[in-house]
């Protein structure tokens, strides 16, 4: 055992037992009431020993006060061991032994506090203080004490001047070290300057990096996309690695000063240096604009009425097709076979969304040019062209440009299906009966009667059909001329069941991959053996041409390879349907095809 712990020990137990005996002594005394006659006659014998026992605790006096000299460490040991890991097994010796360790950490927690308790905005540790961690969220963190843990900022930068125990972090923001940082230096978006010890890597992404005389990296050195200034005192201890980017090269000014300058502040565009490319960006896509009002003038300007004549119902279609476009693309992908149709889906969604807000811009366009009265200045390109560069300065508000930008998609992209919708529900105007030939005519019943050219023999075909029990049959020609052409709704509905069925029939042969040639030549063969599909038949459509001859294979292939052309573009050579006053789509005008009505009860097979 430690002599000095013993001595200890030994004086501890000393006291103790002259204090215990002195209790003794006193207790005993009011005890025993019949042994206090018998005292008097030797009161020399008696009280000898009650002086020598008060003489000896004066004598052992001195160990108490030096007992009591350590008295203030015990209240730390006290604080300390009200934890249950750090309370000993054997009070009396660890107490003694760990009593000035534990008192020191104690005293050290103290004067460690936390990070900041408000997370937002700027936090700044002051020469002399030391927390755990710093976290800055839209703002900086400057570290001029001491980190134990992390200094992080994010949408802003951290600052160095004193000590971080671990990393040092800067999430669109730059890092700067003037003092030391344990472990890792981490930016994206920023610039790193380093004057001091840093453990271990140093990372830049998207960002230049400088190293100063003072500049000491324990391992690895990486730019990402950035540039690296290097004085020759700094030292590396690891692989210095520069990364050039294919298309930005070695230099990220443009695209960092537009994320500063434009993104932060919510809006697509500003004015100042090194913002000229995203000005080209955005010209680029205004000039796409006006080309398509001048390719599709009638579209938009449909589309543009509909907005000014009925601003309230396009509102609410606004709302409805940004409610039900999700509730219907995830029916179609619980349906199984309908996954196939989501890309096409989303595609169509997408261009549809530009053709909307370049829409927008012309409906916007035209608030001015209406004034300009009838002329080429009333064309609504030039509307296009004219909202397009109002939309171009209302882009650089901040925290106002990207919210028109995303209102205008939205709001065109309704318009655009409601003008659809309300296309679809006009009725196109019946063609006028033919002219009746010279002489007498048999009177025929029915829709023959009303069909029948003059030159067929109206009361032969009124008796094959008799006889049949059924509607006698109708020529192309007839049927493009007099009956009415199918409308976008019935044919996208006939559509349909011919993709259910050629869905399940390419699951069950393990073919889904091959989807659209399977699609593709199931309708080459149907057109060209029997006008129409599966689909057609249900909703009564036939495949006609307009040059009164029949559907031949040529026609079938070359109508199907134009579909693929109007599936291209997002949909919009089947969309075209809803907007030509002929109710063709693009294929059918490559084609020379339409697709018609038939009566019910008319025999398509």
């Amino acid at each position: 055992m430690n002599p000095s712990l013993f001595r200890k020990f030994r004086s501890a137990a000393t006291c103790v037992a002259g204090f215990i005996l002195t209790a003794a002594i006193w207790a005993g005394e009011p005890a025993d009431p019949e042994a206090t006659p018998a005292l008097p006659p030797e009161p020399p014998a008696i009280e000898a020993p009650a002086a020598e026992a008060p003489v000896e605790v004066p004598v052992e006096a001195p160990e108490l006060r030096r007992l009591d000299t350590a008295a203030p460490a015990e209240p730390a040991v006290e604080a300390v061991a009200v934890s249950a890991e750090d309370e000993p097994e054997d009070a009396l010796a660890e107490l003694v032994d760990e009593a000035e360790p534990k008192a020191e950490k104690r005293t050290h927690r103290v004067r460690v506090r936390s990070g900041s308790e408000f997370p937002f905005g700027s936090n700044t540790v002051a020469a002399g203080n030391t927390v755990s961690y710093v976290v800055s969220i839209l703002g900086s963190s400057v570290v001029d004490g001491a980190v134990e843990r992390e200094a992080v900022s994010i949408m802003g930068s951290t600052r160095v001047n004193g000590s971080v125990g671990r990393e040092a972090v800067a999430v669109m923001g730059g890092v700067h070290v003037e003092g030391s940082v344990g472990r890792e230096v981490v930016s994206v978006l920023g610039d790193v300057h380093i004057n001091g010890p840093v453990g271990r890597e140093v990372v830049a992404v998207l960002g230049d990096v400088t190293l100063g005389a003072d500049a000491v990296i324990g391992h690895d050195l990486v730019v990402v996309g950035g540039r690296l200034t290097r004085d020759p005192a700094a030292v590396v201890h690891g692989n210095v690695k520069v990364v050039t980017l294919p298309i930005i090269g070695s230099g990220f000014v443009p695209v960092k000063t537009w994320i500063e300058r434009c993104l932060l502040l919510g809006r697509p565009l500003a004015f100042g240096e090194n913002l000229g490319w995203a000005w080209m960006i955005a010209i680029g896509v205004f000039a796409f604009y006006v080309l398509l009002a001048l390719l599709f003038p009638r579209a938009f300007e449909k589309c543009a009425e509909t907005l000014e004549q009925r601003p309230g119902y396009s509102l609410l279609a606004v709302l409805l097709t940004v409610l039900i476009l999700p509730v219907l693309i995830v029916l179609l992908a619980i349906t199984g076979i309908g996954v196939l149709l989501i890309p096409f889906i989303a595609a169509g969604l997408f261009f549809a969304g530009i053709f909307g807000k370049a829409v927008m811009h012309a409906w916007l366009g035209r608030r001015l040019t209406r004034s300009f009265g009838p002329g080429p200045a009333s064309h609504v390109a030039v509307a296009t062209l004219i909202g397009g560069a109002l939309v171009l300065l209302l882009y650089t508000i901040p925290f106002f440009g990207f919210f028109l930008a995303k209102a205008l998609e939205v709001v065109g992209l309704g318009v655009v299906v409601y003008t659809l919708i309300l296309a679809m529900r006009r009725e196109k105007p019946a063609a006028p009966p033919p002219a009746p030939a010279s002489g007498p005519q048999p009177a025929a019943a029915g829709f023959t009667a009303a069909i029948v050219p003059p030159t067929l023999s109206a009361p032969a075909a009124v008796d094959s059909g008799e006889a049949a029990g059924l509607p006698p049959p109708i020529p192309a020609s007839v049927a493009a001329a007099l009956l009415p052409r199918a409308g976008f709704w019935i044919r996208i509905a006939a559509s349909a069941i011919d993709a259910v069925l050629i869905g399940m029939l390419a699951s069950f042969v393990n073919l889904s991959g091959a989807f659209p040639l399977l699609f593709a030549a199931y309708c080459v063969l149907l057109w060209s053996l029997k006008g129409t599909t599966v689909g057609g038949i249900v909703c009564n459509l036939r495949v006609v041409r307009l040059d009164d001859r029949p559907v031949d294979w040529t026609i079938g292939i070359v109508r199907a390879l134009g579909g693929f052309l109007s599936l291209f573009f997002a949909g919009l050579g089947f969309i075209w349907v809803a907007f030509d006053p002929e109710r063709q789509s693009w294929h059918d005008k490559i084609a020379g095809t339409t697709i018609v009505r038939m009566p019910k009860g008319t025999p398509l097979i």
